[in-house]
């Protein structure tokens, strides 16, 4: 399991993290005069802020119900005291943090001695919010046995509707400084609740279990609901506030972390402290977990297309290389026979070189495609050839070694590739006109690849195919990941998502050669299509839609079905097809296949589109 706390920090790098970052509240005389009254409580370390008025300062003797114990990963245990103040704003709670396996028990009696600190999952650069903690601690056990407090219930009654505060101009956007207001601010309420003994009921599943044993729940099951169970991300602005990761205190190899998927139910009562971490900000740690009862979801098939329909598709079927085991391929393969119903032309992404992620120079994909269009027709489907242009090495981004592309997959029994001076990594495919009928210079070829959107990113890949006569013009694409943007829950609100900057220009690339097809012939048939990495309702996605050159199909769902992608409890939507205008009429189905289940193929869900050019 990840560390939720990785700490190391000494105390001196924990108090000059926060002098850098503006985080340290309250004034020195104040902190003095907290640590020099009397006995410092758990709600006076704190505070009405994120930030501890008591952050670099040591403090002795702090009372405490010990209310969980971890001994893996961040290693310590949580304190509450069970004698709470009457301020809604100040947490009870405090994770001591001991480095090594704890001494103490649930339900200790202590007190602990030591240096206050805000740690930041994650480091600075994140953007995380910190967790206010107890380092270096000296612990006295005063008795055992002791009733724990009280485990304070997050639910739908009592979570606010509205997400976060706006950041400060003042600090940068952040809303560290600002004085809590639970009642108000979701992010707000679970954070006067930091390291403090809580429970939830009967709860939704949202986010399929990981290989990080944790899986994510909804307690307010009508938020933004999906129609298989699901939590929507339909803007920026609903960020869905009943979404709470779940984890447990056990170690794995004592007890095994329930498998769940989307639409399933953790029921009865699962309980423990509130902590918050790198990977999905507040995260209840069960002491108690509740049991899951599985729902009847199962993967989604799509219809086959008809006779006279064209079935285009895309599916990034994850860093596929030959390395893989074979029973990868056969299930990437039988999902693109019996739930994509084996489309006529099939885009890909993350298709690897022929060795993977060794990094030898090697960039043809030759083994890799063998293999997978091997396993498809013996899975029953048609004898697929494919097209595309080898990248330079290392130059693509994605895993070091890999070379990851984008392919073309088509049936040549239903639709025929129209090969043009195939272009090489560097060659610009253009667009011209000859004898009144429009084509690409190079097909397949890439767009605009000296284009700096384009540095260590994948480059598009165009091609040209005929169906019943008809030429289509199918652009494959696979846009910068959303590496380096902050979480929903950065103490920047909102959060600062630096990777748009990139998918901006990458989109404006890309539209401005769609235009460049559509000034030729208006009536083209146009797609573009693939893991775009991004929503339908972002800059990128407007970007690529610019002057009408093209309508994100996946607008045409109803709300509840608009998502490829589960991250965090939001599911949300990352591939995308997109249809230029003459492409009036067509069936769109976002395929769920993976993305809410626990066993995986891919953590995207493919995407399937069907029209008559």
């Amino acid at each position: 399991m990840r560390s939720s706390h990785p700490r190391s920090a000494a105390v001196a790098a924990l108090v000059a993290t926060a002098l850098a970052t503006g985080l340290l509240a309250g004034s020195a005389d104040a902190a003095e005069g907290a640590a020099s009254a009397d006995p410092v409580r758990i709600h006076d370390i704190q505070g009405t802020t994120r930030i501890s008025p008591l952050n670099g300062k040591q403090v002795s003797d702090v009372e405490g119900i010990v209310t969980g114990v971890r001994t893996y990963g961040s290693r310590g245990f949580w304190i509450q005291d069970p004698d709470a103040d009457d301020n809604a704003a100040t947490s009870e709670g405090v994770f001591v943090f001991t480095n090594s396996v704890p001494t103490v028990a649930v339900g200790d009696a202590v007190k602990v001695s030591g240096t206050v600190g805000e740690y930041i999952p994650g480091g600075v650069k994140s953007g995380n919010q910190s967790v206010t903690q107890i380092s270096k601690p000296t612990v006295t056990v005063v008795s055992s046995g002791n009733a724990l407090p009280e485990a304070t219930a997050i639910n739908e009654y009592n979570v606010p509707a509205e997400y976060a505060p706006a950041g400060d101009p003042a600090a940068e956007g952040s809303i560290n400084g600002l004085t809590l207001d639970p009642s108000r601010f979701a992010l707000d309420f679970y954070e006067s609740l930091e390291g403090m003994n809580v429970k939830i009921g009967t709860s939704r599943v949202v986010g399929a279990t990981d290989p990080y044993s944790e899986l994510w729940v909804t307690v307010k099951g009508w938020e933004n609901a999906a129609k298989r169970g699901g939590t929507v991300y339909g803007s920026y602005e609903s960020q869905n506030t009943g979404r709470l990761q779940i984890q447990q205190l056990a170690p794995i190899a004592q007890q095994p972390f329930p498998v769940a998927n989307v639409g399933d139910k953790l029921t009865g009562t699962t309980e423990g402290p509130l902590d918050f971490n790198q990977f999905g900000g507040y995260t209840l740690v069960a002491r108690t977990l509740g049991t899951v009862k599985a729902g009847t979801l199962a993967p989604e098939k799509t219809k086959p297309q008809t006779e006279h329909e064209l079935a285009v598709a895309t599916y990034n079927v994850e860093n596929l290389d030959p390395t893989d085991p074979q029973e990868k391929f056969d299930a990437l393969a039988k999902a693109v026979v019996e739930n994509l119903a084996s489309p006529d032309i099939l885009a890909l992404e993350e298709i690897q070189d022929d060795n993977g992620a060794k990094n030898d120079g090697t960039v043809s994909a030759e083994q890799t495609l063998t293999k997978f269009t091997t396993a498809i027709a013996a899975a029953g489907g048609p004898a697929y050839q494919w097209r595309t242009v080898n990248p330079e090495d290392k130059k693509d981004g994605g895993e070091p070694g890999g070379n990851i592309r984008q392919v073309f997959l088509y049936n040549p029994a239903r639709v025929s590739f129209t090969e043009r001076a195939p272009g090489d990594a560097v060659t610009a495919t253009g667009v011209v006109k000859e004898n009144g009928k429009t084509h690409l210079t190079h097909s397949p070829g890439r767009v605009d690849p000296a284009n700096p959107a384009w540095a260590d990113s994948r480059k598009p890949l165009a091609g040209e195919f005929v169906f019943r006569g008809k030429t289509v013009f199918v652009i494959a694409n696979h846009f910068g990941s959303k590496g380096g943007d902050e979480g929903l829950t950065s103490h920047h609100q909102p959060p600062l998502r630096s990777s748009e900057a990139k998918r901006l220009l990458q989109a404006q690339a890309v539209n401005g050669f769609v235009k460049q097809i559509l000034a030729e012939d208006k009536n083209a048939n146009v797609l573009v299509l693939g893991d775009i990495n991004d929503f339908e309702f972002s800059a990128t996605t407007d970007a690529l839609a610019d002057g009408g050159a093209l309508y994100p199909a996946i607008k045409s769902l109803p709300k509840t079905e608009r998502y490829s992608y589960v991250y965090q409890g939001n599911a949300q939507v990352l591939d995308q097809i997109l249809t230029s205008p003459a492409i009036k009429k067509f069936t769109y189905d976002s395929v769920h296949i993976n993305a809410e289940f626990a066993a995986q193929n891919s953590d995207h869900d493919p995407q399937v589109l069907r029209f008559r050019p």
